[in-house]
């Protein structure tokens, strides 16, 4: 197998691990809530990141604060909005963050029709005025969108500062620390939620960021960045086998206008290899 396709089979992996993580974070709800499946997600994989990485606590803290802040706030915000609207609706509204950020960077007018077709595809979901979706789910899965806006600016910024995944350690500290508020509860120690909650930052956390950090060793970011708009259509099949989270046809055809969107975007881009 080639250095390329090792890559490939990282990131679908690597998408895989992270949304039927979701799913099965969804299960939790009923016993811990969305803010206590949040806060122990976060907190074991903080503990897990920092036995691997030993990171220094003497670099830019502020900077490693903002990042984890602005982390544990988008995954807050997510599980609010999959306890309220299925988890393909969810991320795929959220997925508006990236696909903004990729837009504006971009000097392309080609990108503007892109972008056009991931709104249409965003308003099908979303269904504006119709009310067959939850109104506070939906925009709590915009705030992720916005907040994964913050994550990835931020997470550049973190990478420069910090090496290997050490920023990524010491900023899932400051996750779990924003989300404990909402976290807390006499549910935490229960053994068996421990041990769910442990399975699902290893699946939703740590697992997919590793094998992300390693596949962006191996592929072109264009490339990396057409596989990661599969996310929404990986998340539809986690809901539907994890959660029994149908969807209609106009539903999956929204989906699917967000990621052909989201590949178009990232597939045209000129080959650059990231380090």
């Amino acid at each position: 197998m080639s250095d390329e396709a090792r890559g490939v089979a990282l990131v679908v992996a690597a998408v895989t691990s992270l949304q039927f993580g979701a799913g099965f974070a969804v299960t939790l709800f009923d016993e811990l809530g969305p803010g206590g499946a949040a806060f122990l997600r976060q907190a074991i994989a903080a503990l897990v990141l920092i036995a691997i990485w030993r990171p220094s606590f003497r670099r830019d803290l502020r900077l490693a604060a903002a990042f984890g802040i602005a982390l544990g706030l988008m995954n807050l915000c997510i599980y609010e909005a999959m306890d309220r609207i299925p988890l393909g609706i969810a991320v795929t509204i959220e997925f508006w963050g990236p696909l903004a950020v990729a837009v504006f960077l971009s000097r392309r007018r080609l990108d503007l029709l892109w972008a056009a077709l991931a709104a249409g595809g965003i308003l099908l979901l979303a269904d504006p005025g119709g009310g067959s979706l939850d109104s506070a789910g939906v925009a709590f899965a915009l705030a992720a969108g916005g907040l994964w806006v913050l994550y990835i600016l931020l997470s550049a910024r973190v990478g420069a500062v910090f090496p290997g995944g050490s920023g990524l350690a010491i900023a899932m500290v400051f996750a779990a620390l924003v989300t404990l508020p909402v976290g807390v509860g006499s549910e935490l120690l229960r053994p068996e939620l421990l041990a769910a909650a442990a399975v699902v930052a290893l699946a939703s956390s740590v697992i997919p960021y590793s094998l992300e950090l390693e596949a962006l060793r191996r592929l072109p970011a264009n490339v990396f960045g057409v596989l990661m708009s599969l996310e929404p259509a990986v998340a539809a099949l986690a809901g539907l086998i994890v959660l029994g989270q149908a969807l209609d046809a106009l539903e999956w055809i929204a989906i699917a206008l967000v990621v052909v969107a989201s590949a178009g975007v990232a597939g045209l881009r000129r080959p650059s290899r990231s380090v």
